[in-house]
């Protein structure tokens, strides 16, 4: 069955670090209007935006004070209902952050529950009483710390919060709760939202009993994973299944929502449930990229990722997605750093490695999703101090490396590697102060190579990072390719050749090649198809014979 949103391409915008209109120094509603022609001649469709939502800001607006109003340092709601008029103007459409597994601690509710732990709106979250003095169990949150938080002035009595103890943890047991939350997901929807990114949807399960697990760190706590997969094998209570068809069916199903789930823990031969034609999401992402960085011990434990793992992971994930769905394409996000310090080896310059690794990912089978200035090849910010982090994931994880024995100096260097402040300097627009993102003083950082890597800049340089993502999803739009890059069958090949990723796109008759040398050496093939698209110049690649030479950080796609 084929869906709306099959052939799209979807645009994130971290919107406090976007487009500052009014000189405050925080990206707006109004600052991303004035960007809608930007990036719908990027080829865009779908823009995702980062919660704009009443919020006290101790997780960057994932903390969720009112669930129906917008923010007053991003503009007004009659300034949001202009921007879903101006997104269907030009046939796009909006998405918004959903944030329902936790709320803020200042949210309504939870202020109620508060006062009143045993009544109604206590039964929205989780109370429990401590044991022998100590919390109920021994949890460590994704931002470390226990998981548990003692009520202020109520002894014994602790909340559970998988993330900052301002994130209370919603009650998915409670029937009243899920009454209030697909009432709002469907105000949205009847608004004109075109769906939802689903954030950390899959920590709803719990395993009610909240017993302990063994201890994985020194503070004798258990990683929150630990918990999180151990709540999706009990058999108490609804299956997570369960839980997420009940959400589709009550909102996204009725509106013929495009739902991209942030999915982990997940088994292998439950994808078809997730993304299948009945599935419980549209998309998920395909996070096989990040998982090769992430470590559940933190970052103290990663390592440098080969091109022989990258292409062992993306063509495993490739293969578990055939005849049943589309995954979702991404290498760069709000909560990661930039993608060209990550996956490009340091032999291969910048700019050809963001073309090389935008063409290897986004012409594979699934959504392509990108993050704001990744089509710019924006890179990691060379933050000076511990005190320049604002994250407080980041500053959780400095304090893990040095209580593991690092040293400060080495502690700070794997922050500044793996910060997801790097995500979260302000865009680079043009060369003026703070890269033309405001007449203010920004809110945050502003990358110090903004003169060099900027939108104003690029537009006019044909071979520029922002001009070749321009050709390269004018290439997947294009009607003679479309069925080919959106429907065609994932065969990998030269899959023996540890430092070329290769496939085939195949289509009924028609394919398409698409090879990427990651390595140090030029690589040559027997070659007489036309090349449509390439990073490099090509006039050397290919002379009066057969044989293509592909150099080292080029990629070619052949038709």
């Amino acid at each position: 069955m084929k869906n709306w949103w099959d052939d799209k391409v979807i645009y994130q915008i971290y919107p406090k670090s976007f487009m500052d209109s009014n000189g405050d120094g925080i990206g707006d509603i109004p600052g991303i209007i004035s960007k809608m022609d930007y990036m719908k001649e990027l080829g865009v469709d779908i823009v995702w935006i980062s919660p704009i939502y009443e919020s006290p800001f101790i997780d960057q607006g994932y903390d969720i004070s009112d669930y129906r109003k917008i923010a007053e340092c991003f503009g007004t709601m009659e300034e949001f209902e202009l921007l879903l008029e101006e997104a269907k103007k030009r046939d796009m459409y909006i998405i918004m952050d959903l944030v329902i597994n936790h709320c803020s601690d200042q949210h309504e509710w939870f202020k109620k529950a508060l006062k009143d732990p045993d009544g109604r709106y206590g039964k929205y979250f989780y109370f429990e009483k401590g044991v022998n003095g100590q919390p109920p169990s021994n949890y460590r949150s994704y931002f470390g710390g226990n998981m548990w938080e003692e009520v202020p002035g109520r002894e014994n009595l602790y909340y559970l919060h998988s993330f900052a103890k301002q994130q209370p943890d919603l009650n998915w047991y409670n029937q009243e709760v899920l009454d209030e939350l697909y009432d709002m997901v469907n105000w949205w929807l009847d608004k004109g939202v075109a769906g939802f990114r689903i954030d950390a949807i899959i920590n709803i399960k719990k395993n009610l009993l909240f017993e302990n697990y063994e201890a994985d760190g020194p503070d004798n706590l258990c990683g929150v994973e630990k918990i999180v997969a151990g709540a999706l094998a009990s058999k108490k209570g609804p299956s997570i299944g369960d839980m997420l068809q009940d959400l589709r069916n009550n909102t996204f199903k009725k509106h013929d929502a495009f739902t991209l789930g942030e999915v982990f823990n997940m088994k292998e031969d439950e994808l078809k449930e997730f993304i299948g034609e009945d599935g419980h999401f549209s998309s998920i992402f395909d996070f096989s990229l990040h998982l090769l960085t992430n470590c559940e011990q933190g970052w103290y434990y990663a390592k440098d990722v080969s091109v022989k793992e990258m292409k062992a992971a993306l063509i495993k994930s490739q293969e578990s997605t055939k005849d049943i769905g589309f995954m979702t394409n991404v290498v760069e996000n709000h909560d990661q750093p930039r993608s060209v310090d990550i996956f490009i080896p340091e032999w291969i310059d910048k700019n050809d490695g963001s073309k090389l690794l935008a063409t290897s990912i986004f012409l594979l089978k699934g959504i392509p999703c990108i993050y704001q200035g990744q089509e710019l090849g924006m890179t990691n910010m060379d933050f000076k101090r511990v005190e320049d982090f604002n994250d407080i994931s980041t500053l959780d994880q400095y304090n893990k490396g040095l209580s593991l024995g690092m040293t400060e100096t080495e502690a700070f260097d794997m922050c500044k590697k793996y910060s997801r402040d790097n995500a979260r300097t302000v865009m680079q627009w043009d060369d003026s102060a703070y890269g033309g993102f405001t007449t203010g003083t920004p809110w945050f950082w502003s990358n110090q190579n903004y003169k060099a890597i900027n939108a104003k800049a690029q537009e006019n340089d044909p071979n520029s990072v922002l001009n070749y993502y321009r050709k390269l999803f004018a290439l997947r739009r294009n009607k003679k390719y479309n069925n080919i890059f959106v429907y065609g069958e994932f065969k990998p090949i030269y899959e023996d050749i540890d430092d070329i990723f290769a496939y085939k796109r195949v289509f009924c008759e028609e394919e398409i090649t698409v090879i990427s040398n990651w390595g140090k050496e030029a690589f040559d093939i027997e070659c007489d198809k036309e090349i449509i698209l390439s990073n490099k110049d090509i006039s050397s690649s290919k002379n009066n014979t057969n044989i293509l030479k592909i150099y080292p950080g080029q990629v070619v796609v052949l038709h």
